[in-house]
């Protein structure tokens, strides 16, 4: 099944699912949900259909569990999962295999911004509330807003963030042009927080190769 046509947008590796992470992951997902201590891949390709036969190859020569498919209108993304890390990196490489390719032809992860916002007002803290999936965003808090591109490494970020800094996870939303990511909580630990987003984009600890 060798596609050299294929466009390797997202290549991303979790080790450990943090608490919050994996709480507000195993919320929203469509399949198989995550607990905390599963590894996680992600994976999204174009042509987005591609990634039906990729991830029914993944779990059935590797046992991982498929808990997010969405293929849009360009991309195709994946969530895979197991308490196993070695079965998580195995159902990688049976990809990759299958495609022809290999990591390094992998979309790097680009950070496209981060901002803190102090002091949060109570009326910008319920427009967040209306339509977030995580803990709740308190007038007077800090905010931190991420986004980056292409999406799906924003889950990634966000379980490094996770960390790294006693923060409260809002929403996370892997999937689109943009991936984004909302962080509040003390100043002094959005600061933290702020700082672990540009050490992850620099050491990139998703990267099966580390």
């Amino acid at each position: 099944m060798a596609h050299n046509d294929v466009e390797l947008r997202t290549f991303a590796f979790v080790d450990r699912l943090q608490p919050q992470m994996a709480a507000l992951l195993g919320s929203v997902m469509s399949g198989d949900p995550v607990v905390e201590g599963m590894s996680e891949l992600y994976l999204e390709i174009s042509p987005g259909s591609d990634v039906y036969a990729l991830v029914d190859a993944a779990v059935k020569a590797t046992g991982v569990r498929p808990g997010s498919q969405v293929v849009e209108r360009q991309y195709g993304m994946t969530e895979l999962h197991s308490m196993s890390q070695d079965a998580v990196r195995q159902a990688g490489q049976t990809i990759l295999d299958l495609l022809g390719i290999t990591e390094a032809d992998a979309q790097p992860a680009e950070l496209v911004s981060a901002k803190v916002v102090s002091n949060i007002d109570a009326y910008q803290a319920q427009l967040v509330n209306r339509s977030r999936k995580g803990s709740l965003l308190v007038a007077g808090e800090s905010m931190l807003v991420v986004e980056c591109q292409p999406a799906a490494y924003i889950s990634a970020v966000g379980n490094e963030v996770e960390k790294s800094a006693s923060v409260k996870i809002i929403d996370v939303r892997g999937v689109g042009q943009f991936g984004r990511l909302w962080i509040s909580g003390l100043h002094s630990e959005v600061e933290a927080a702020h700082d672990a987003v540009r050490r992850a984009f620099e050491t990139k600890p998703w990267s099966h190769r580390r």
